[in-house]
């Protein structure tokens, strides 16, 4: 068994300080400000409802998905001349919450502007993929949508990978009650878009590599 250390040596060498990831907490819960000063952890971490919600890396299905999704709206969106571009995972001031959807279509020049964080009335359209696990799917069918409708975001796109017959994706444009289905299809067929520009395309080919 090794002698332990005397004294001098605990004294020149002070176990390091535990890093605190979050800021304490205020009465009425974080805000958008705690948010942004948050360190970069590798995972993703939101702002809903005043508490800070954290994320994994998304899964390869997801991450895959996400890419195809972005690169078929992209194409659709130079093709028709839109000042629009498509991103992933950009921070989102939705109302008093911080959110990053996985994909995000906004203003070209608002994007090369370099901005930390993006206003949700300059939100052209955003989407979520559905990630595996109550938590997750409470969130991407039931809190994220009204929160982007409360804020005005005129399309959201709700990608399920889940169950059979997969992809599915969904087309929820906004109106005075909030979000309604405008369109849905699966793995062979046809989902179509009109807003914020045309695009139509098989859900399956958002898993092409």
């Amino acid at each position: 068994m090794s002698a332990l250390p005397d004294e001098g040596w605990l004294a020149a060498h002070r176990p390091p300080r535990r890093t605190r990831l979050f800021p304490l907490a205020h009465a009425a819960g974080y805000t958008v400000d705690d948010w942004l000063k948050l360190p970069d952890s590798g995972e993703r971490i939101e702002l809903i409802d005043g508490s800070f919600v954290v994320s994994p890396a998304a899964m390869g299905l997801h991450a895959l998905c996400a890419g195809g999704l972005r690169t078929v709206l992209a194409s659709a969106a130079k093709a028709a001349g839109a000042d629009l571009v498509v991103v992933e995972a950009v921070n989102v001031a939705v109302g008093e919450d911080g959110l990053i959807p996985d994909i995000v279509v906004l203003p070209r020049d608002l994007v090369m502007s370099r901005m930390v964080i993006f206003p949700a009335s300059e939100v052209a359209a955003v989407a979520e993929i559905v990630s595996p696990g109550p938590g997750n799917r409470r969130r991407d069918y039931e809190i994220k949508p009204l929160k982007y409708a409360e804020a005005g975001i005129p399309v959201f796109l709700r990608v399920e990978l889940e169950g059979p017959g997969g992809p599915w994706v969904e087309v929820l444009e906004l109106g005075a009650g909030g979000y309604g289905v405008t369109a849905r299809a699966g793995a062979g067929e046809k989902v179509t878009i009109s807003d914020p520009f045309a695009v139509s395309f098989d859900p399956a080919h958002l898993l092409d590599a």
